[in-house]
């Protein structure tokens, strides 16, 4: 089958748009709350009006719904989607490409959201498709073995109880719900563990503190602690049945709908480092030749036509992740190489840009050592490099995570 590597036209309005929030509204915002950490950025709320009709007309990915997709309507045998999943990681990129704090800060955008869609039941996607909700797995006691999650949810009558700490936790303080990671049964191991809606708002959530950090700023970051937290039995996302034939694969979904989305975050980000980086460089004499070998260019010529290539493989990865997940083909491993390809591309990018752009690129005077550390997390939050390239080998040698650790 021949592969098209143009986008559909369909998508042009959206990424028009999303570009045009990132140069008019992200960007001349960027440095203020970069440094005014733990300050809701109000702007935002324009932002999440336009995403709102957008998500009415059908045109954008916004919130779980989005993420979804239409799933009823009827495509005909060996047709070509391109929906929901598409929709997400282009907005994801071109968002990004302003402000990825600002991006992972745009009310009903959480990550949470992609988790809905990822297990949600039709039900339950009718009551939560359209809530602004973030995403707690990680705890004090593990960061990328999310199968050693030990907050707990045990059901009494029509409710669930849950107890336990969550660190960590993107837009934590923001959201209004809250999708939690829980053992409903701890002694039936990682098959046990459950994702859970929980509002914000609610008798037994306390946001313990907002994290500091190097970058991502405008994001809030913050420690969850759930103390006998009672929720309806409902709020369980997707099936409460434990199949310890099927182990964790239920929950662990949620991650290949989020893993594309923060690749996505990358490429925007590394787009972004690029363009301006090749701006200071003609400025100062230097023209990227894609004619002449780049052992006949100057030296930050050839480097910057290498970086150019890793954003070029990164991105059409991360389209394929998306594509794939529209086309329901699994794409776990897909996924993963997105992931582990831009994370690894954007910091090298945004680095190599502060370098080649010396004493400039490491002033405030561009956004380009901003964006060098924003990059960093998108190489660590869901699922580390490491963890990435794990994945990936036991998809192509076929081994459980038993036989490779």
């Amino acid at each position: 089958m021949a592969i098209s590597l143009e986008l559909p036209k369909k998508f042009a309005a959206n990424i028009d748009q999303a570009k045009q929030a990132s140069l008019e509204v992200f960007r001349p915002i960027s440095r203020k709350y970069d440094r005014a950490e733990h300050s809701y950025p109000v702007e935002l709320d324009t932002i999440a009006a336009l995403y709102d009709g957008l998500a009415a007309a059908g045109q954008a990915g916004a919130g779980a719904a989005g993420g979804r997709g239409d799933e009823k309507k009827q495509v005909p045998e060996g047709a070509v989607v391109n929906g929901g999943n598409m929709s997400a990681v282009l907005n994801s990129i071109w968002a990004s490409y302003g402000d990825v704090g600002l991006m992972l800060s745009i009310p009903y955008q959480g990550l949470g959201n992609s988790a809905i869609a990822a297990v949600a039941t039709d039900e339950q996607l009718e009551r939560f498709g359209k809530v602004w909700a973030a995403m707690a797995i990680t705890e004090p006691s593990f960061g990328s073995d999310s199968s050693a999650v030990t907050t707990t949810a045990t059901l009494d009558g029509d409710e669930y109880v849950i107890n336990g700490e969550k660190i960590f936790v993107t837009a934590g303080s923001r959201a209004t719900h809250i999708v939690v990671w829980a053992s409903v049964d701890k002694s039936l191991g990682r098959a046990a563990i459950k994702s859970f809606v929980v509002p914000r708002e609610h008798p037994g959530v306390t946001i313990e503190r907002l994290e500091e950090k190097l970058g991502i700023r405008a994001s809030d970051t913050a420690v969850i602690r759930f103390e006998n937290c009672r929720i309806p039995k409902d709020n369980l996302l997707g099936s409460p049945e434990v199949d310890v034939k099927k182990g964790f694969g239920g929950v662990m979904q949620t991650f290949d709908n989020t893993r594309p989305l923060v690749a996505g975050m990358a490429v925007g980000v590394a787009r972004a480092a690029l363009e301006e980086l090749r701006k200071i460089l003609e400025e100062n004499g230097i023209e990227i030749d894609y004619d002449r070998p780049a052992i006949d260019q100057p030296a930050a010529a050839a480097e910057f036509i290498r970086l150019e290539a890793e954003y070029e493989s990164s991105y059409l990865l991360t389209l394929r992740a998306g594509w794939m997940a529209d086309n329901k083909q699994p794409n776990s491993m897909e996924a993963s190489m997105s992931k582990a390809k831009a994370g690894r591309s954007v910091n090298d990018i945004t680095n190599k840009a502060v370098e080649l752009a010396g004493t400039f690129g490491y002033s405030e005077r561009t956004l380009l050592e901003k964006w060098a550390r924003d990059s960093k997390i998108l190489d660590i939050f869901e699922g580390t490099q490491q963890i990435q390239q794990l994945i990936i080998s036991r998809r192509l040698l076929d081994k459980s995570s038993a036989e490779l650790k």
